[in-house]
């Protein structure tokens, strides 16, 4: 397996699992609250959920796939920002960091196929 089509399976199984664990989580919603954001929490889950699906589904249709990590990576990005906002620990940050990171070269990855 290609090191794209790795990184597209961790990413949406990931953002699969962040995505439901907001429904079935009580401190999912208290993040949200933490951070100010409790009336966008169910927009977030539901956006990482259908960014998770458009992942996988872009290893078949390719011209999905920047779409889709374009559109987590944006919400890693202002992921981070809220973090930092609200001054979190490194510690709290990282995995914002690598999820952006990870759907950035999913992105930039997925462009370069696509244009080939």
């Amino acid at each position: 397996m290609r090191l794209l089509e790795v990184s597209v399976l961790v990413s949406s199984l990931s953002f699969l699992a962040y995505g439901i664990t907001y429904f079935t989580s009580p401190k999912m919603k208290s993040e949200f609250i933490r951070f100010g954001l409790s009336k966008l929490g169910i927009l977030t889950a539901i956006l990482e959920i259908l960014g998770a699906f458009g992942l996988l589904v872009g290893l078949m249709f390719s011209y999905i796939l920047p779409l889709s990590s374009g559109g987590l990576a944006l919400l890693m990005f202002l992921g981070v920002a809220v973090r930092l906002r609200v001054k979190d620990s490194l510690w709290d940050l990282l995995p914002a960091l690598f999820f952006l990171g990870l759907n950035s070269y999913i992105f930039f990855a997925s462009m370069k196929i696509f244009w080939e």
